[in-house]
């Protein structure tokens, strides 16, 4: 085992971890398994990660990489990239879920990476398979990657951009002062100083088209407060402002100019007259903030859950947070009384910590979801990481920092205990109940925030519906009655490595229950059987190729039908949420359908075949009466049609 050195005024051992090879091998193979494994099933889901592939399969449709479309009506609140990735995974590997969320599962790959070799370069080899560990054990990162949504994306280019802007500075000062004091001298070749400054500009243009302004924001938030702490403001020309501000517009401008020029305001614009300028960088950025976008299909977590449930996103790293505050809190101190300089390492637990802070507290202000502050996982985590390297090293000598990492330990051991008798009650108290393959018609579909919230469906869970998910449920519950209670052990036998390493293990075989579950949930989470038997009927000719194909409702609510489906549907009032306001544009394909339409036209014409999801059944029935017949159900997402189908020969 090889050793790092400490960058410190008073230099102390850093302890060691796995040859990088069999790390590499370890953390690949741990890779393979969670995310990668996962791409076969389930299929592409209803909401947003429909919604969103049906926009980048509408890019490889239309030849159109500028505007993106859902249902060929403008769908203009999101940045390209995301969708461009997946477009050019759709054109490799066809239109299934494996090519929509392959780019997200890559981006985990390198973020994984990424948080390696940062943590091995400042802290040491162990906290680099440390934070590799937990990025691809914690909670949040593989849930929040079950979707196509571009949280992690953004989190990889954002995080590229703090790590070359470390670079960039250090490679001219590995040492700085705190405050004030002599700067060292250079020890960098010129062509790694103008190396760094580049990528930096060149991942925050590419985090900009993955998610708009907000990266700018965090970016030059976090870099101006470490500046300003630090004190070198007055080293701003390190950072190629001018050259590296010509890079980042060559990179982002084509694409926000095109966008505006192809989706003007005035005549041929959306709602009031606006275009994509106003919509996009007002609506989209200033009034979400605001919490006066329009429409207002958003929710805000309270304070106190949206607090608390990172506990939850982080877990099981989290358990050593309080760990984590007492080392940095001890750190502070030491710098101020012992050390003149700040070192290399706590510029980078300064650097990391501000980052951490100022999406935290933005998003504890604007509008937001579960996910939204994914791009503080990686620096929470490389922290949280850091702090378990360093309690390992005076595991012995330290009794207060003992304390803490026993007390994670126990909290571990206790959370896994009522996780796996909760889950050992719910096997027995299902035994016997028969399996049933469609676990979305026994679900109790209680509407938990209007589902606006995606950990919603949670709630749904129903003792019937826990007989769907036994297996998932004994391998976790396997898990958590087994690995935290090893782990514990080992690390009183002071075996630190395989202690934490046992940790990280209990959390995989829980991510692989809960993917297995994922799977489960497929037939309600996703419309692809719906859109099948579309297909299956055409293909008998029991429907003609020219039945019109309908949705009763806001269109997140099939989303996956259209994906799949491969054209366009009609939507029956769903003029809202990201569908309204490409809907006022002039140049509007007629997709859009009210109520009276529908019943003026139900029965005429071509055939219609209606999907209906639970949400508007009641209203869908009451419009129609008996005048509609029953084609396919699952998991109460009804097919309806207005005559019966033909005979196949």
């Amino acid at each position: 085992m090889s050793t790092k050195p400490h960058f410190s005024v008073h230099a102390t051992s850093i302890a060691g971890g796995p040859r990088p090879r069999n790390a590499g091998i370890i953390l690949f193979g741990l890779w393979l398994v969670l995310f990668f494994g996962a791409l076969f099933s389930p299929s592409v889901l209803d909401d947003a990660d429909g919604t969103h592939a049906s926009a980048a399969r509408a890019i490889l449709t239309t030849g159109d990489w500028v505007t993106l479309r859902v249902d060929g009506v403008r769908y203009l609140e999101k940045a390209p990239l995301p969708y461009w990735l997946a477009a050019i995974s759709f054109k490799i590997f066809g239109f299934n879920a494996f090519a929509a969320h392959l780019p997200q599962a890559l981006a985990v790959l390198l973020l994984m990476l990424l948080g390696y070799r940062w943590a091995n370069q400042v802290f040491g080899e162990r906290t680099g398979l440390y934070t590799a560990l937990a990025v691809l054990t914690s909670f949040g990162v593989f849930l929040f990657t079950r979707v196509l949504i571009p949280e992690v994306l953004l989190s990889l280019l954002l995080a590229v951009s703090l790590y070359a802007l470390m670079e960039t500075l250090d490679r001219v000062s590995h040492v700085s002062p705190l405050r004030h004091g002599i700067e060292a001298p250079a020890i960098s070749k010129p062509s790694r100083q103008l190396f760094y400054p580049y990528v930096m500009w060149a991942a925050l243009a590419l985090a900009a088209l993955a998610k708009g302004l907000v990266a700018l924001v965090f970016f030059f938030a976090t870099a101006s407060l470490f500046l300003f702490a630090t004190d070198e403001l007055r080293s701003w020309r390190k950072l190629r402002p001018f050259t590296g501000l010509a890079v980042f517009l060559a990179i982002a401008a084509p694409w926000h100019i095109l966008a505006g020029l192809r989706n003007p305001g005035g005549v041929q614009g959306g709602m009031s007259g606006h275009g994509f300028w106003w919509f996009y960088f007002v609506n989209e950025h200033f009034l979400r903030f605001l919490g006066k976008r329009i429409p207002a299909d958003y929710n805000k977590l309270p304070c106190y859950l949206y607090w608390s449930l990172h506990l939850v996103w982080l877990f099981p790293w989290s358990l050593f947070l309080p760990l984590g505050i007492a080392t940095l809190w001890r750190r502070y101190k030491a710098s101020l009384k012992l050390l003149p300089r700040i070192t290399h390492q706590q510029r980078t637990i300064l650097l990391l910590s501000t980052f951490s802070a100022v999406v935290l507290l933005f998003f504890s202000f604007s509008t937001n979801q579960e996910y939204y502050t994914f791009p503080a996982y990686l620096p929470i985590l490389l922290l949280i990481a850091a702090t378990i390297t360093r309690a390992e090293e005076t595991f012995a000598v330290d009794a207060g920092i003992r304390r803490l990492l026993t007390f994670a330990h126990a909290a571990l051991t206790v959370l896994g205990a009522a996780i796996s008798m909760t889950l050992f009650y719910g096997l027995w108290a299902s035994r016997k109940m028969s399996y049933l393959a469609d676990i979305g018609s026994v679900l109790a579909h209680r509407g938990v925030g209007a589902y606006t919230l995606s950990m919603s469906r949670f709630f749904d869970l129903t003792g019937p519906s826990f007989a769907a998910l036994r297996l998932p449920a004994m391998l976790a519950t396997l898990a958590f009655a087994v690995g935290p209670g090893i782990a514990w052990m080992l690390r009183s036998q002071r075996r630190h490595i395989a202690a934490t390493s046992a940790i990280a293990c209990t959390s995989a075989v829980f991510l692989i229950a809960a993917h297995i579950a994922l799977a489960r949930f497929g037939p309600m989470l996703s419309s692809e059987g719906l859109a099948e038997q579309i297909q299956l009927l055409e293909a008998d000719r029991q429907i003609a190729p020219d039945t019109q194909v309908m949705l009763f409702g806001d269109q997140a609510y099939g989303s996956s039908i259209s994906f799949y489906f491969g054209r366009p549907v009609y939507l029956v009032n769903a003029r809202s949420s990201s569908m309204l306001f490409g809907s006022t544009f002039p140049d509007c394909p007629p997709v859009f359908l009210t109520s009276p339409q529908l019943l003026a036209e139900w029965g005429k014409g071509p055939r219609k075949l209606i999907f209906v999801p639970l949400e508007t059944r009641a209203k869908f029935e009451a419009l129609l009466g008996r005048n509609q017949i029953v084609i396919a159900e699952s998991s109460g997402k009804t097919l309806y049609t207005d005559r019966p189908p033909r005979v196949s020969r």
